[in-house]
């Protein structure tokens, strides 16, 4: 795909459709099967390669999950920590319980992303550097889910496993640290609003809430 300059300006065309991108990106987890066209999966990736990051460190490494029983053994270590979860809620075990965290054994593709090991930038990263590797890590997730959504296709992200678990089965080097097991492809419909906001598991702040000025929001 080509792109247009860098230095274009943007047009309103272009511009309201990257906020219709931002507001209409779901965290998916009813796929529909199907597949993920070569060429799509390229630029959802690319999107993901071009994220920024502190000191340009560039900590994300994706694994494209191809091997079905290695999928499957995925799927059970996320079963498991679900489970494990679910005993934390106390009184909202039950309510848990019928929210369908993940689709793993349903997505076209399942891709994991790895934090590497730290390679000791300190530009920008001295006095918070796990921090900033995983905010670095985050942005490129972020940059796959809303390129994900304008192929018009699910993401999900799921967090529900041990990183060590998760590494050892995908061979991952010392110091490298899962964060996200991304299920992509297909689904029937994107949800009308966040899935947790619409079964009633918690509501979005108000912009009141969460903005002030010259101090923290009270």
């Amino acid at each position: 795909m080509e792109y247009t300059s860098e230095q274009a300006p943007f047009t309103s065309q272009e511009r309201e459709a990257i906020y219709r991108v931002i507001h209409a990106r779901r965290d998916m987890r009813h796929f529909a099967g199907g597949s993920v066209e070569p060429e799509i999966l390229s630029r959802i990736l690319a999107a993901g390669h071009a994220a920024p990051s502190v000191g340009f460190m560039q900590p994300w490494r994706f694994i494209r999950i191809s091997n079905s029983e290695l999928r499957n053994q995925l799927a059970e270590l996320v079963e498991a920590e679900r489970q494990r979860t679910a005993e934390q809620m106390d009184e909202r075990k039950s309510e848990f319980m019928r929210l369908k965290v993940e689709g793993i054994r349903d997505c076209a593709e399942l891709i994991a992303v790895i934090q590497a090991p730290d390679d000791g930038t300190v530009f920008g990263r001295r006095t918070m550097p796990d921090e900033m590797a995983l905010c670095s890590t985050s942005c490129a997730i972020e940059n796959m889910w809303l390129a994900a959504r304008a192929e018009n296709l699910g993401m999900g992200w799921v967090s529900f496993f041990e990183p060590a678990d998760v590494a050892s089965l995908l061979a991952c080097p010392s110091g490298a640290r899962p964060l996200a097991l991304l299920c992509l492809g297909p689904v029937k419909a994107f949800y009308d609003k966040p899935m947790l906001e619409t079964e009633g598991w918690r509501q979005r702040e108000t912009m009141e809430h969460i903005l002030a000025e010259d101090h923290y929001p009270q």
